[in-house]
């Protein structure tokens, strides 16, 4: 067999982002695999290898094989290194606190949630998990990164060249009604604007279409503001990139995230690109 020249295996914690850090490989050209049996790895290495010709392969493995924590440690040392002596385990964590939120907003089961609280499950497989963790070459916790910081983490750990690594600005507009996102690192609240949810025939409408953006763009303080925050964010965003930030991630908020926000973000995201970054602009509440 003739080992990959990059070979990854990621686990940790049930709802650690394991899922996301598999998508990221993939998108770096990684021929990725999720929740294979720890007695595969050997004979998928082999497969992929040899008659797919991948170079780069990753590999999430976790607590969903019977007996993993028992079995991966002693098939990692013995097996795995000695296939590919240069391959690298990722282990992933975050607190008890957002764990359980993330199961709570997605709704699914823990692992180990059968019979108890989904706090003491948690912690039964942060215990379970201990030598696992020890082994790994690099180990995140990802409490408080959002997608797009897990993203950049991953990246700029391989170094791998090829890929573009300028920061990403993302801008979401949402409804203050509906609750503020997390992880925001600029958030504008532009809810003293005038609002056209009060004009009946705009009610239906979004700030994407023009009816909406003539109303505004009537507004002397609505024109003024856009005008300002754009020169602002301009302003800020060498300043975060010669910190080495790699994503960026503005909020800008109405009360129903329909109309106001749309529309500056539309304008924001538009002028920025402009001037030459790479933007992802996300209207989360858009069509409630």
């Amino acid at each position: 067999m003739h080992p990959p020249e990059h070979l990854v295996i990621i686990t940790g914690l049930s709802g650690s982002g394991k899922s996301y850090v598999q998508s990221t490989l993939e998108d770096l050209g990684f021929y990725c695999v999720d929740n294979l049996p720890v007695a595969l790895i050997q004979p998928f290495l082999e497969d992929v290898t040899t008659r797919g010709g991948f170079s780069k392969v990753g590999i999430v493995v976790d607590v969903r094989t019977h007996d993993f924590a028992a079995i991966f440690p002693s098939y990692y040392t013995s097996t795995i290194k000695r296939l590919v002596p240069h391959a690298v385990l990722i282990f992933l964590e975050a607190s008890d606190e957002v764990l359980a939120r993330r199961f709570s907003e997605t709704r699914r089961p823990h692992p180990f949630a059968h019979d108890r609280p989904l706090a003491e499950a948690i912690q039964q497989e942060r215990s379970v998990l201990l030598d696992v963790k020890s082994l790994a070459n690099m180990t995140l916790d990802t409490s408080q990164f959002s997608v797009h910081e897990l993203k950049a983490q991953i990246i700029r750990r391989f170094e791998l060249p090829g890929h573009d690594t300028a920061m990403l600005v993302t801008i979401v507009t949402f409804g203050f009604k509906y609750a503020a996102p997390y992880n925001i690192d600029l958030l504008f609240d532009v809810r003293f604007l005038p609002n056209p949810h009060f004009i009946e025939s705009l009610r239906p409408r979004t700030g994407k279409e023009r009816e909406v953006l003539d109303y505004l763009n009537a507004q002397p303080e609505y024109r003024t503001f856009v005008e300002k925050l754009t020169d602002f964010v301009a302003y800020l965003l060498p300043q975060y990139e010669k910190e080495m930030k790699s994503y960026l991630t503005i909020g800008i908020g109405c009360t129903g995230g329909k109309h106001r926000s749309v529309a500056i973000g539309e304008s924001l995201s538009s002028d920025l690109e402009r001037r030459g970054y790479a933007v992802e602009l996300v209207h989360r509440d858009c069509a409630r």
